[in-house]
C-alpha cells in the first residue's frame, strides 16, 4: 500500500515535468491526454506522457479501491480517525492530554525532547497516558530550565524538571558526547568548564573548511573576547540594564559583517545575544530594519535574549555582556546554565563583547573566561579596530560620558604624531554642548591636529592680543560660533623636552581675549627658552611634526641657538 502511494507521488511529479518539457498547442495537448498521438510532433515525448498517465491512473484506481476512507462529517471525526490509526505522534507535553480520547491507540513509548526545560508538573501529563511502558527523557540539565517569573515559585524550585530530579537522584544517564555544531576553539572553554572535558568534537567541525574568516584580523577569529573598557552600564526599561557603548560596538561589527558578506556574496547568519532585555531592545533599535531576520536570506541578523536563543544556532554569535562597574558585580550573568547556553550557539565564530576588568573581578565563571581568553591570545581591546574606536567615541559623546570615561590617548590619538593634553575647562565646555554633531566635529578637528595638519595661517590667525599668550595661542573654528583654543606646549620627561598639543577650551570667538588674559598667568612662568621651544616648527611636506630635545647639561641658551641655526623645512614626508 505505502509503496504504491509513494510510487504514485513520484509518477505525478514526473508527469508534471514531462508536460513542461513537451511543447504542444492547446488542441494537441488535449489529444495527448485522450491517448491520441499528434503525428506532427515528436512521437517519443508524447509516448512518455501517455504511458506515464496510464500508469498513474492504474495506481490511483488501485489505491481508491484498496484504501478505505470512512465518511467524515466533522473535524472531530477526522482527529479521532487519525489518532486511532497513527503509530507515531508528535505533540507538546500539554497537548498530549488530547491523547486520552476514547478509542485512541495506547501509546507504549514516550520520548520527551528538551526534557530539562519541562517542569515536573508538565511532565506528569504525558506520563499518565494509558498503556505507557517506556519513557525516554532527552535534555541537558546544564542548560536553562523552564522559565519561572515568580521569585517565590523559583525559590520553591517550581521550575525544576523531572530530568534534573532524576539526575540528582543518581539515575543512570547516557551522555551524547559528540558535538557537531561548534568550531573546536569555541567548544574548548564550555566543554572544560561545564562538561568536565567529556564532550568530543565531531569530524565535521575539525575539517579545515569549518574554519571561516568573515572579517579580517586576529580580533575576528573563531573565538575572541572584545574588551570594551569605556562602557557604562545604566538602567533601561523595566529596571533592566543596558550599555550603549557595547550597543555601538555590536552595531559596527554587524555592519562590517554585512559589508563583507555583500562584497564576497557569502551567506552569513548572525545572532546577537544579551542576558538583559533592555540591551536586546537597544541593539534592535540601533540596527533598525537594515538587515533581514529571515534565516534563508543571504545575510540575516537575529537579536534575542539568552533564554530566547536556547536551542538555536547561527554562523556567527556576538554576545553583549553589558556589565561595567568597579566592584565586579555581574548579577544573574553569573548563572552557569545561562552562560553555557550563550557560549554554545555559534557554528564558526563566537565574539564576546564585554568589560574585561569587571568580568575578571566577578568571581564567577566569567572570570575564568577572561583568563582563558588572555591565555589563548584571544583577548583584544576593541579600540584596536579603527572603526570600533570611532564607534566607541561616538557612543561616549552620545551618552555624555566622554569627559569621565574616555582615555583619549588610546582612542582618538593612538596613532597620532602629536601627544595631546586637555584642560578641565575644555571638558566642562564640551559637556555643555548639547549638539552631538558639534561635539563630533570638535573631536574630528582635534584628530586632524594631532596628525600634524594645520590650517593656512590666515584662517587660524590670532586675534590681536597683548601678553605672553599672544605669541602661542591658536584658535580653529569648529562651527559658526565655537572655536577650539590650543597651543604647542613642552612636556619634560625622560631627560627630554617634547612638543605636545595642549587644548585649553572650546569657546565663542568673543571669549578668546578673556581666555588669553587668564592664560597669561600660566605662560608668565615660562622662560624665553621654553617659549622659543614652543614656537619652534618642523614641517615635513604638508604636516607639522613634534620635536624632541635632550635636556642639555651645558648652557641651554647656547644649545638653543645651535638648534635654531640648524632649522630646516623638509619638503618630503
Amino acid at each position: 500500500m505505502v509503496k504504491n502511494m509513494v510510487g504514485a507521488l513520484h509518477l505525478l511529479e514526473y508527469f508534471g515535468n514531462l508536460l513542461y518539457k513537451v511543447s504542444v498547442a492547446n488542441e494537441g495537448l488535449k489529444e495527448v491526454l485522450k491517448e491520441v498521438e499528434d503525428e506532427g510532433h515528436c512521437v517519443s515525448g508524447f509516448t512518455k506522457l501517455r504511458m506515464t498517465r496510464k500508469e498513474c491512473l492504474r495506481i490511483l484506481s488501485y489505491l481508491r479501491e484498496a484504501f478505505f476512507i470512512p465518511d467524515f462529517y466533522d473535524e472531530y471525526s477526522i482527529k479521532c480517525f487519525c489518532l486511532e490509526n497513527a503509530c507515531l505522534l508528535f505533540c507538546t507535553a500539554s497537548s498530549s492530554a488530547k491523547l486520552h480520547l476514547q478509542g485512541s491507540t495506547p501509546v507504549e513509548m514516550l520520548v520527551v525532547d528538551e526534557a530539562a526545560q519541562l517542569k515536573e508538573c508538565d511532565s506528569a501529563i504525558p506520563l499518565q497516558l494509558p498503556g505507557l511502558r517506556h519513557a525516554i527523557l532527552i535534555g541537558d540539565e546544564r542548560q536553562l530550565p523552564s522559565l519561572v517569573k515568580s521569585k517565590i515559585s523559583e525559590e520553591a524550585e517550581f521550575g525544576r524538571s523531572l530530568f534534573e530530579r532524576l539526575a540528582l537522584l543518581g539515575y543512570r544517564k547516557h551522555l551524547l558526547n559528540l558535538q557537531y555544531r561548534m568550531h573546536p576553539s569555541i567548544s574548548l572553554f564550555p566543554n572544560r568548564e561545564f562538561y568536565n572535558k567529556q564532550i568530543l568534537d565531531a569530524p565535521n567541525v575539525k575539517q579545515k573548511s569549518y574554519q571561516r574568516h568573515f572579517l579580517r584580523g586576529d580580533m575576528y577569529g573563531s573565538y575572541s573576547f572584545l574588551n570594551v573598557g569605556f562602557g557604562n552600564e545604566e538602567v533601561g526599561d523595566r529596571h533592566s540594564l543596558r550599555n550603549m557603548v557595547e550597543v555601538a560596538v555590536v552595531s559596527e561589527v554587524v555592519a562590517s559583517l554585512f559589508k563583507e558578506s555583500m562584497a564576497l556574496k557569502q551567506r552569513v547568519s548572525v545572532g546577537v545575544i544579551s542576558p538583559y532585555k533592555a540591551q536586546v531592545f537597544a541593539i534592535q533599535e540601533k540596527l533598525g530594519t537594515r538587515y533581514s531576520t529571515n534565516a534563508e536570506s543571504g545575510f540575516s541578523v537575529s537579536v534575542r535574549s539568552v533564554d530566547g536563543f536556547q536551542g538555536g544556532e547561527q554562523d556567527v554569535i556576538i554576545i553583549s555582556t553589558v556589565r561595567c562597574n568597579g566592584n565586579g558585580s555581574v548579577g544573574f550573568l553569573s548563572n552557569h546554565q545561562r552562560t553555557n547556553v550563550a557560549l554554545t550557539r555559534a557554528r564558526y565564530c563566537l565574539w564576546i563583547v564585554g568589560n574585561g576588568r569587571t568580568l575578571k573581578n566577578s568571581r564567577s565563571v566569567w572570570k575564568q573566561l577572561v583568563i582563558d581568553a588572555k591565555a589563548r591570545g584571544c583577548f583584544h581591546n576593541a579600540e584596536e579596530d579603527h572603526n570600533l574606536a570611532r564607534a566607541i567615541i561616538a557612543a561616549l559623546v552620545d551618552v555624555d560620558q566622554l569627559d569621565i570615561r574616555l582615555n583619549i590617548d588610546s582612542l582618538l590619538f593612538k596613532e597620532a604624531k602629536w601627544k595631546v593634553r586637555f584642560s578641565d575647562d575644555f571638558w566642562k565646555s564640551m559637556a555643555k554642548i548639547k549638539s552631538i554633531e558639534i561635539r563630533m566635529e570638535a573631536l574630528s578637528l582635534l584628530t586632524k591636529l594631532s596628525s600634524g595638519w594645520r590650517q593656512p595661517h590666515k584662517e587660524g590667525s590670532l586675534i590681536v592680543m597683548d601678553g605672553m599668550s599672544a605669541q602661542l595661542l591658536e584658535h580653529y573654528k569648529v562651527n559658526g560660533l565655537l572655536h577650539i583654543v590650543w597651543t604647542v606646549d613642552i612636556l619634560e620627561e625622560n631627560s627630554s623636552y617634547t612638543q605636545i598639543l595642549r587644548v585649553w577650551d572650546i569657546v565663542p570667538l568673543f571669549d578668546i581675549p578673556n581666555l588669553a588674559k587668564h592664560l597669561d598667568n600660566f605662560f608668565g612662568n615660562y622662560t624665553m627658552d621654553i617659549i622659543n621651544l614652543c614656537r619652534f616648527k618642523c614641517v615635513k611636506g604638508n604636516l607639522e611634526i613634534p620635536m624632541t630635545w635632550s635636556i642639555p647639561k651645558v648652557d641651554p641658551v647656547q644649545l638653543l641657538s645651535s638648534q635654531f641655526a640648524a632649522l630646516c623645512l623638509k619638503d618630503d614626508l
